[in-house]
């Protein structure tokens, strides 16, 4: 293949920047997947190991997590109807489809399965793009992303292999040196680093997969709270609780697409710098999707103990997540519009003042005082834009940066 036929993978400038029909079929694997995360968490309350639970599920969620956002990256860059571009989605898909099925017991048994995948895909996927643009300059990005996942893959096979009790700290060694290669851009003697934050993407492309992500996130919540409800005896008290619920989930999307979640394509549009914006997107909305996640999992204690004893720790996952997203949100707001989000940081203020208290009541009457706040959110927004025209992106990230970086925008 000549540097021509390599260049032809990068993204003309005429693509289409609407996610395609594979890339939406390679989400449903994540909509499993995240319901395979809500599931762990579950069961180790309900072991009485929360504090375990959630580490080890934490940590499984950002592999899956790095999966998901390094193959939209590649997609937001090259050509996504190339054959060869598929065929990486199609086996991110699998792998990732392996990885979500080893999840529920990935720290016991299945350790080997989920490693193998995961490995497989951060691997395996750059190396056949880097095989693809044979000849083209900019083949050395790939080989970067997987030479730093083979450095990481040794601890995370040694934390296979080895003895249990040290699998929790060699897979967190492991994540660190994933992680910290991405930050840091996956960096090489002589050549330096490659950071993301100076791709020149498709924008609206990225854009709209993560405002996908969000709503695949959302869609868990929805299966939560249908799954939780169908599954016990009916109620009038767990009806209200399932009443609420969706209340709830619906104020999370209203608070999410205000403004901002409508914005983000054009504020990377307008961007000199789209990757440094699209690089910290990224991360706003990992702590998004995870705090609708634990939102997810309080649903499922609340119906199905709506008027019951209020165990304290619950409230990490009643109050926690939506006190995460609504924090992340307010990132999200500055990302968009430089500024500060006064009702989401009072919204959080309320629900840390409220944990206490509520330590005495039950768990709906937790999860209606967390609907109320949101509901204040909701109207806040509502107010402040009520008679006035729609706004701008206004994003401070980017700006005064020249365009260009790894990946020009031609090649």
């Amino acid at each position: 293949m000549s540097s021509g036929r390599g260049a032809a993978l990068l993204r003309p400038s005429g693509s289409s920047p609407r996610a395609t029909f594979l890339e939406l079929f390679f989400d449903l694997v994540f909509v499993f997947a995240l319901t395979r995360v809500s599931k762990r968490l579950i069961d180790d309350i309900g072991a009485g190991e929360l504090l375990v639970g959630i580490v080890h599920t934490l940590m499984l969620f950002l592999a899956l997590w790095l999966v998901w956002s390094i193959t939209t990256w590649v997609t937001s860059r090259y050509e996504p109807e190339r054959s060869v571009i598929q065929l990486a989605v199609a086996g991110s898909m699998f792998g990732s489809l392996v990885m979500a099925v080893a999840l529920p017991r990935a720290f016991e048994e299945r350790a080997l399965t989920f490693v193998v995948a995961y490995l497989a895909v951060m691997i395996g996927r750059p190396l056949l793009i880097a095989t693809a643009l044979r000849g083209h300059p900019r083949r050395q990005v790939p080989f970067r992303l997987a030479a730093w996942a083979a450095v990481g893959g040794v601890p995370w096979v040694a934390g296979a292999l080895g003895p249990d009790e040290w699998r929790l700290s060699l897979w967190a060694l492991a994540l660190i040196v994933d992680c910290a290669a991405a930050l840091a851009g996956w960096p090489v003697p002589r050549l330096g680093p490659a950071p993301a934050s100076g791709w020149r993407i498709e924008g609206e492309h990225l854009a709209e997969r993560y405002q996908q992500i969000f709503l695949i996130s959302l869609g868990e919540t929805i299966l939560v709270i249908g799954v939780s409800f169908s599954g016990t005896e009916y109620s009038y008290e767990r009806a209200g609780a399932f009443t609420v619920a969706f209340l709830t989930t619906a104020l999370l999307w209203r608070i999410y697409f205000h403004r901002a979640g409508h914005l983000l394509a054009e504020a990377l549009r307008l961007a000199r710098s789209p990757g440094r914006l699209g690089a910290s997107a990224t991360r706003t909305h990992l702590f998004i999707v995870l705090g609708v996640l634990a939102t997810g999992v309080g649903y499922e204690l609340v119906i199905n103990h709506p008027f019951g004893r209020l165990d304290p720790a619950w409230l990490i996952f009643i109050l926690g997540g939506p006190a995460l997203f609504l924090l992340a949100r307010a990132r999200f707001e500055y990302e968009i519009f430089g500024r500060i989000s006064a009702p989401r940081l009072v919204a959080v203020g309320v629900l840390a003042v409220a944990a206490a208290p509520l330590t005495a009541g039950s768990p709906m009457l937790a999860l209606a005082v967390v609907a109320a706040v949101l509901a204040g959110v909701a109207v806040a927004d509502a107010l402040r834009s009520r008679g006035r025209p729609p706004e701008m992106s206004a994003s401070p990230l980017g700006r005064g940066e020249a365009a260009g970086g790894t990946f020009p925008a031609a090649p």
